[in-house]
């Protein structure tokens, strides 16, 4: 960067040239500030002696990024544009942390340029000034994707910069540019002419291999057109096209604003033909740009022609607003209004009121830009005339005060009367409000005597709410409403209605006394307000005057002592009291968060007991005596077929078939379908049948026979079996219904397209399951295997118009588009367009042309007018290209949907990260970060993470600050803190199943777990490393942990888990036991499992002995196995043998542990 800071020294254009502001003098101060003040700090980001954030407020910088951006992106999603207002409430609720993110600095440098069409460009650049010195000083840390926002935001504010300056200050702050900065700074160079600035760093470009991309070439296009060389700028085109570059709608663009710059409107008409032969599409948003080009340099004349040919596409409105905003920001008013004219038909069919309002946005910021009253009141009578707006004067008036513009408001005033349009105290509020709270008496005095030059009446709300409490003594009142001519008689009027009504109450409980002592001195010197008149009810004098009394202090009661005796006798016998009371409710919202943690439901399976050749021994011998052998036997044919050994398992069900039980034909029956031998399963079906008619198999035993027996033509038999289960009312669970999704796509495979009609009819008409996309997709499936597409569109159809479902659509357009079928392909799509509507059906449309690669079509199909994101499409697509890992269809569709109208774009790139994690290509995730600056995108926390994380493991520099969790929770430490059990939790949990125990245990050896377990009763974490101690051999520490957390003890749900996870392993009953450290009697047959496993009984006994040594009570099902052991041993079992089986005494203890069981996180 430093060789080509050098050659551009030596450039014939000075920076000085550069550095030149166009505008008033605000730009150029900005313009000074920031490079004298902006960057100034700059080198110094490194060693900022400014404290880190603590972990609580980096614990809310997500949640607050995801706040400012939901509420940035809900502004610019419904109306294209963000306020100041909004930007900077967000601004100062991100400084009032005291520790903004980078992330949070980059969303908001990326707000201060376009999206804030009512602002001034000088103000925009004051405002990016304003942020970047705040943050910076806040302590954030820039990197290069601050620098392009900034860039970016320089760009779209027109402001002049010096490109080598700005390179300057980034060598220094040790910020290293990338093809995104390079890119801006042609760019910047490209918007002066400047075409030898902009070939240098080009060519650096060029030595350093960075791509050079359509924003380069557009950016030269418009270089050379404002260097006076549009011949030039025509070449480009050409150019790109030998680069191997397609110009693109961004190309035409730019040489339609040049095009615009010079009026050349023949030109413009003659490129606009050429997009449109060449099936490019610009959209309405792009034709403004040309609107705002034109107008800008003077051609409103031509802005008609551009206008008529705008399609009003879905979003027109909002953007049309906002070229209409900017127009009146840059002081083009007049043209802003022709072209709301040119759109209030499309406002006065969303228009729900019989009063309307149309253009409200139009006078409320022509007030705020104090455009010149005589325009303003010319719109206003235009809209009132074409019955655009029922009162748009009024409306005007109404932004006009609450701008704080008198001379803008009494003018409108002035207009209003003139139309003869009633004219209201209450108009004047809010200025004499403004003015109150600034204490501005000119200001109120300006107010009155406007007032009365319009015949405005005051009335007593504008005296004793507005206007009195400007003044800071009564003599000033005095004084200033004599000035302005205001005679006795308004006065004693005012006063008059202060004692017939009762309001004075209000003032005094308002804290007025000013107010309320100048009433009283105005009462008293008043003659012709007659005390005892019949005008007054002597009551309400007494009520007023004791009040006023009442809330005077001592000093302004010893002032008028004399005045106020004078009619203190009115209150003789007169007293009336009146007690108010005013009761503050306080509402405290309170967050319940239940976490419901149920009981684990534990299976325990028995393994298998005794050889195979030891049971057939044992049948042999049952069968000659003549005893019954059913038991044995059973036992025998699920050895064999958990061997699959189907021939053996058949000869002894021949050899011992009186013998066989519905249980042992059941699993015999599944087993030939696993051999696909149909025969021998119908007839063990037949044989079950005719020895137990009520015999009933379970659902996958069913589905199975079904499989098998259509697929080898037994359709009749297959469809028998359905019915059984229906008679039977056998019900199929999601497994099951897989598996006949499975049976039809083998009959599919087939082209058995009869079977799968037959199957699907009677499964849905028997409702054994409900018609679903998954069971109906096989009848398409079967079409698409041979590529019948006319077949498969006719099974379409008749599966939507039978179950109301769609399946396998895609495949099917994806097909015909490969297949070149364009008269099928129209009535597919006819046919999606009348079943789910048009916009799906060019959803459909769009991901085939996608998953085919006609990107071309595709680009043509997202860019439809009208068209809008749908974002369960897309992620549904996305997902699929993510599962196949398929780059460059998910990649264009990021690409085509830049201008797609409320487009996730954080989303999009989300989805090609993952796949970009998921292939392990940092190439392309380096990429994707670049075009994520390129479109000035603020992505949030999760896609930065995710970007780091494919960086980290491919050993690259990651160019953007990620805080790691484990590094946050130290610093929490270090300063003291403790939060909530989650993050601790989540952390350790998240290192334990990652197999990181290192830093598990440092987060351990910071008293974490057992903090939690301390502070917070949250003992998972904590039991999670005991276990993990166990685990690795690490004995004493999990003593010293039990110590120090007695409490993971009580664990039980988790305990029982592990220890029967261990058990089922050989080799445990040498290790360190869990019981002998925390005598859990609940968990005590585990370790005798394990023996059994291992078969080692002297270690059974001696832990039976310890057992009774330390008197724990064995359960049931122990005893039972450790008999077992005792009898195989040969030794004498000393204690009576629990007399039920195993499977007994293991659902009993299940059972006791799900009815007592409680959470293992209290």
């Amino acid at each position: 960067m430093a060789a080509l800071l050098r050659s551009a020294r030596l450039l014939k254009c000075s920076p000085a040239v550069l550095l030149q502001v166009f505008g008033n003098s605000r730009h150029v101060s900005a313009a000074g500030r920031l490079y004298s003040e902006a960057y100034g700090v700059v080198p110094e980001q490194s060693g900022l002696v400014k404290d880190e954030p603590s972990v609580a407020v980096r614990s809310k910088q997500a949640q607050q990024f995801d706040w400012a951006l939901a509420k940035l992106d809900s502004s610019v999603r419904r109306t294209g544009r963000v306020t100041k207002t909004l930007l900077l409430r967000i601004f100062h609720d991100i400084c009032r942390t005291g520790y903004p993110s980078g992330n949070q600095a980059l969303l908001l440098l990326r707000s201060c340029g376009s999206l804030l069409p009512e602002v001034p460009l000088a103000e925009r650049v004051e405002l990016s000034q304003q942020i970047w010195d705040k943050l910076q000083e806040l302590g954030t840390t820039y990197d290069v994707s601050h620098y392009n926002a900034l860039l970016k935001t320089y760009l779209q504010n027109e402001f002049r910069f010096s490109p080598t300056d700005f390179l300057a200050k980034m060598e220094s702050a040790n910020v290293q540019p990338n093809r995104v900065t390079y890119q801006r700074l042609i760019a910047a160079y490209c918007e002066v002419g400047d075409i030898e600035g902009a070939s240098t760093i080009l060519g650096f470009m060029k030595s350093k291999d960075l791509p050079i991309t359509e924003a380069v070439f557009n950016s030269l296009v418009t270089g050379h057109a404002r260097a006076g060389d549009m011949d030039s700028a025509e070449g480009i085109l050409s150019v790109m096209k030998s680069a191997g570059i397609e110009p693109g709608p961004d190309t035409y663009l730019s040489l339609l604003n040049v095009y615009a710059e010079k009026g050349d409107i023949a030109k413009i008409k003659q490129t606009l033909e050429t997009v449109e032969n060449a099936d490019i599409l610009l959209m309405d948003r792009d034709l403004m740009q040309v609107v705002f080009s034109l107008t800008k340099a003077s051609h409103q004349q031509h802005v008609p022609e551009i206008v008529e040919r705008m399609r009003h596409e879905r979003g027109y409105v909002p953007d049309a607003m906002n070229l209409c905003l900017s127009l009146i920001t840059h002081g083009h008013e007049e043209t802003a209004f022709s072209v709301l004219k040119s759109f209030t038909g499309l406002l006065v069919e969303s228009q729900t009121s019989d009063s309307p309002d149309l253009g409200n946005f139009f006078l409320r910021h022509c007030a705020n830009m104090d455009k010149p009253v005589e325009n303003i009141v010319g719109f206003c009578k235009d809209l009132k005339d074409s019955g655009l707006h029922s009162s748009p004067l009024q409306f005007t008036l109404q932004c006009a005060l609450e701008a704080k513009k008198t001379g803008m408001a009494v003018e409108l005033m002035r207009s209003m009367k003139e139309e003869g349009l009633p004219l209201r105290p209450h108009y004047f509020c809010p200025l004499f409000t403004h003015y109150q709270k600034d204490k501005n008496i000119p200001g109120t005095l300006q107010a009155l005597r406007a007032m009365q030059e319009l015949g405005v009446a005051s009335d007593f709300d504008t005296f004793s709410i507005y206007i009195l409490p400007s003044f800071p003594s009564v003599d000033s009142a005095r004084t200033s409403l004599k000035v302005i001519v205001l005679d006795m008689c308004v006065a004693c009027w005012f006063i008059a209605y202060l004692l017939d009504c009762s309001i004075f109450v209000v003032l005094v409980l308002q804290k007025l006394p000013l107010c309320i002592y100048m009433t009283i001195n105005v009462f008293i010197e008043s003659r012709k307000c007659q005390i005892g008149s019949s005008l007054l009810f002597a009551e309400n004098v007494a009520y007023f005057l004791y009040n006023l009394i009442d809330s005077l202090n001592e000093t302004e009661v010893h002032s008028k002592e004399e005045q106020i005796r004078e009619y203190f006798g009115l209150l003789k016998n007169m007293v009336c009291w009146q007690t108010l009371k005013h009761s503050i409710v306080n509402r405290s919202v309170c967050l319940l968060n239940r976490i419901c943690l149920g009981p684990q439901q534990i299976a325990i399976h028995n393994g298998l007991e005794g050889k195979l050749s030891f049971l057939e021994k044992t049948l042999a011998e049952l069968k000659a005596e003549g005893k019954p052998a059913s038991s044995t036997l059973k036992k025998v044919i699920t050895v064999l077929c958990s061997e699959e050994r189907l021939e053996r398992a058949l000869e002894l069900k021949t050899q011992y078939e009186t013998d066989m039980t519905p249980a042992a034909y059941a699993t015999l029956i599944n087993l030939c379908c696993r051999h696909d031998n149909a025969e021998e399963a119908l007839k063990l079906k037949m044989e079950l049948a005719r020895k137990d008619s009520e015999a009933t198999l379970d659902a996958q035993k069913y589905v199975a026979l079904v499989r098998v027996l259509s697929k080898h033509g037994k359709l009749e038999e297959a469809i028998d079996m359905l019915k059984e289960m229906k008679e039977k009312d056998v019900q199929l669970r999601e497994s099951t219904i897989g598996l006949l999704t499975l049976t039809m796509n083998t009959a599919a495979m087939k082209g058995d397209a009869n079977t799968i009609r037959r199957l699907q009819e009677t499964i849905f008409t028997l409702g054994l399951a409900k018609p679903s996309s998954n069971l109906c997709s096989p009848l398409i499936s079967c079409y698409l295997e041979s590529e019948n597409y006319a077949g498969a569109f006719d099974a379409t159809v008749e599966v939507q118009k039978q179950y109301n479902q769609m399946p396998k659509i895609h495949d099917l357009i994806c097909g015909l588009v490969e297949n070149g079928d364009a008269e099928l392909l129209q009535k597919v799509m006819e046919f999606l367009s009348q079943e789910r509507g048009e916009m799906m059906m060019l959803y459909d449309l769009y991901f085939a042309f996608l998953q085919t690669g006609r990107y071309k079509e595709a680009r043509k199909i997202i860019e439809t007018p009208g068209l809008r994101a749908r974002p369960t499409r897309v992620q549904w697509f996305a997902e699929k290209c993510i599962a196949a890992q398929q780059m460059e269809p998910l990649e264009n569709m990021v690409d085509m949907t830049v201008k797609l109208f409320e487009c996730d774009r954080d989303d999009m790139y989300h989805y090609l990260l993952r796949l970009c994690k998921e292939t392990n290509d940092w190439q392309k995730a380096e990429a994707t970060w670049m075009k994520m600056q390129e479109e000035n995108l603020a992505p949030r926390e999760r896609t930065l993470r995710l970007l780091a994380d494919i960086l980290k493991n491919n050993d690259k520099e990651v160019p953007f600050e990620v805080p790691e969790a484990n590094d946050i929770l130290k610093e929490a430490e270090s300063m003291g803190m403790v939060l909530s059990p989650a993050p601790y939790d989540t952390l350790i949990k998240t290192l334990l199943a990652s197999g990181n125990i290192e830093d598990a245990m440092a987060v351990k050896n910071i008293a974490m777990a057992e903090r939690l377990c301390n502070h917070f009763a949250s003992y998972r974490a904590a039991t999670d490393l005991f276990l993990i101690y166990l685990d690795t051999g690490r004995t004493e520490e999990a003593k010293f942990l039990l110590q120090r957390c007695a409490a993971v003890n009580e664990q039980k749900d988790t305990m029982f888990t592990y220890m029967l996870r261990a058990a089922q392993q050989p080799g445990q009953v040498n290790k360190p036991s869990l019981p002998d450290m925390c005598r859990m009697k609940y968990c005590m047959f585990s370790p005798s499992l394990s023996t059994g496993l291992d078969k080692d009984f002297s270690s059974a006994k001696a832990l039976y002995e310890r057992m009774q040594v330390e008197g724990v009570k064995a359960d049931e099902l122990t005893l039972k196995r450790l008999a077992q052991l005792y009898k195989e041993a040969g030794a004498t079992v000393p204690f009576e043998e629990p007399p039920e089986s195993f499977r007994f005494y293991a659902d009993k203890l299940n059972k006791q542990r799900s009815e007592s069981m409680e959470p293992a996180d209290n």
